[in-house]
């Protein structure tokens, strides 16, 4: 902890007051280093096997595959709740369904549910989206 606490504190002086740029790439990768191991010893000490990716990142997958299939602009709404914690490593998938086409003024829309999983098929984000279609 302490180690962490004297690079914390001694980032920002070395970058903004010295601009000494490779000492400042060194004290930013200690630091990135540090930080990695204090998240899994705290990630054990909490009772976890090891640590675990944060749940934005599974619902960025989730957004990545929305937008494949239909462009960002016809996105008219996207929201997810997370469901269980995702083990770094994981295997994951993401699943879509259309499940209603409604009319809103001028626009044909798709209600669609959405979700990640893993190989083993525990849900991790479960939500739906609303898309324009063309």
């Amino acid at each position: 902890y302490l180690v962490q606490a004297v690079l914390n504190l001694s980032w920002a002086p070395i970058f903004f007051g010295a601009h000494r740029l490779r000492l400042a790439f060194f004290v930013s990768c200690a630091l990135l280093a540090s930080a990695g191991v204090m998240a899994i010893e705290f990630a054990k000490a909490s009772g976890m096997p090891d640590v675990f990716a944060h749940g934005m990142l599974p619902m960025a997958y989730l957004g990545r595959f929305l937008t494949q299939w239909a462009p960002q602009t016809r996105l008219r709404r996207f929201s997810v709740r997370f469901a269980a914690i995702t083990p770094v490593g994981a295997r994951l998938s993401c699943t879509g369904k259309i499940v209603e086409i409604t009319e809103d003024g001028h626009e044909t829309l798709a209600r669609l549910e959405i979700g990640v999983v893993d190989k083993q098929g525990e849900v991790k984000l479960a939500g739906d989206a609303l898309v324009a279609l063309a």
